[in-house]
């Protein structure tokens, strides 16, 4: 099974004109109330209804085992190892990765959403145990369809939304019990989360349970110059290791290649009014760097085939075969977030130098007919490429969470 999330679908759906907000919900207005229209939620007391949850054989049971690819070429395995009895629970809402026929997914997991489990989500299975519900989402057939021919593909975004309450709503009654939660997502995952927070946990008695939100890929608003209020008002951005109850969140460019004047990512927009929101900024917090500066990223990549349609990846000089699903490259790269000309993110670098065996760069970049689309950066490496940051951050809060406990 490939590793990394249907990436060649992704790459073919999008064109030059493909804007992020298509993907995935606008973190910047405020959206009105769910209601209960159109079909009735999923019944989620059925397991066939979860791609993960604790205690089962299911997506995130898959092979995590990694290779290490050190400066000088040599290869270590890197094993991996679930938690034997967490005291914490991640709770994960995938990006837009369907490719069913209509405008909203259906409830049956094809292999796009096992490999996007396998790439962004079961290695946090070493740290908590997992909970990830399948969703009615926007396809990415509907993200092609309309860029060609818009509102072609009629999408119900509520739907999807309902469906991942109703989820949240089934773990707090029947698996919670009390324990610290760590939410996270990606790209329409993310977004969906942030729906969910603001209207369900934000200010609410079960924010108390909630250990952190980590939404990435999405543009999560804060006023200028501040760590809370716009998106969330009475959850702060995580600046320190071991904060609890706050917010991780960052959109991904190379350094060398910042967001275009045309990106949507990094930036704040007003989605009624389809302006730039000059009052907020996009939150930026670097897992590798919590309260500031450059941090090394821990990336846990796919080793095969990668991201792009026919394009594959020589690790090394001497382009050994690697036999596991993963690698991982230590010291190679950076991150540091950036706040420049209007935008706000994490500008990852790449320390390649003529002593160094490994490739120069790693791949990231959505193509389209072989041309890169700048304004979308790394979006799909965004928690890949700071994977083993992110569970180091997540282990530190949990047993941060857990001492704090009465």
């Amino acid at each position: 099974m490939r590793t990394l999330w249907l990436a060649a679908a992704m790459a073919a759906a999008l064109t030059s004109c493909a804007t992020p907000e298509a993907e995935a919900p606008p973190a910047a207005a405020a959206p009105a109330t769910p209601v209960a229209t159109g079909p009735a939620p999923n019944d989620y007391a059925n397991g066939a209804n979860w791609l993960c949850r604790p205690g089962r054989q299911d997506a995130c049971a898959q092979d995590q085992s990694a290779t290490s690819i050190a400066g000088n070429g040599r290869l270590t395995p890197v094993a991996y190892t679930p938690a034997a009895d967490p005291a914490f629970d991640c709770f994960y809402v995938y990006p837009t990765v369907s490719m069913d026929a209509g405008g909203n997914s259906d409830m049956n997991a094809g292999p796009e959403e096992l490999s996007v489990i396998n790439a962004q989500f079961a290695r946090f299975g070493s740290v908590c145990r997992t909970f990830a519900p399948l969703y009615r989402q926007a396809t990415l057939t509907a993200l092609r369809g309309n860029i060609v021919a818009p509102n072609s593909i009629p999408v119900d975004r509520q739907l999807g939304y309902n469906d991942v309450l109703a989820a949240w709503n089934y773990y707090l009654e029947h698996d919670n019990n009390g324990r610290g939660v760590i939410l996270i997502g990606h790209s329409q995952g993310s977004g969906v989360l942030t729906q969910l927070i603001r209207n369900e946990i934000d200010g609410k008695p079960v924010q108390q349970r909630l250990i952190s939100a980590m939404l990435i890929g999405t543009n999560v608003g804060v006023p200028v110059g501040r760590d809370v209020g716009g998106a969330f008002q009475n959850i702060p951005a995580c600046r320190a290791p071991g904060q609890t109850g706050c917010v991780i969140s960052y959109v991904t460019f190379r350094a060398d290649a910042p967001p275009p004047a045309n990106s949507r990512f990094g930036r704040v927009f007003n989605f009624q009014t389809m302006q730039v929101d000059t009052t907020q900024q996009a939150l930026c917090t670097n897992p590798a760097a919590l309260a500031g500066g450059a941090g090394a990223l821990n990336a846990f990549l796919g080793s095969g085939a990668q991201l792009m349609i026919d394009q594959r990846t020589q690790w090394t000089a001497a382009n050994p075969v690697i036999t596991t699903p993963f690698v991982t490259l230590p010291g190679l790269l950076t991150a540091e977030c950036v706040n420049a000309n209007g935008f706000s993110y994490l500008a990852m670098r790449t320390n390649a130098n003529p002593r160094d065996a490994r490739t120069d760069t790693v791949p990231g970049d959505v193509i389209t007919n072989g041309v890169v689309q700048a304004d979308w950066g790394l979006h799909l490496i965004d928690v890949q490429a700071a994977m083993g940051n992110l569970l180091d951050v997540a282990r530190t809060q949990g047993a941060a969470y857990t001492a704090r406990r009465p």
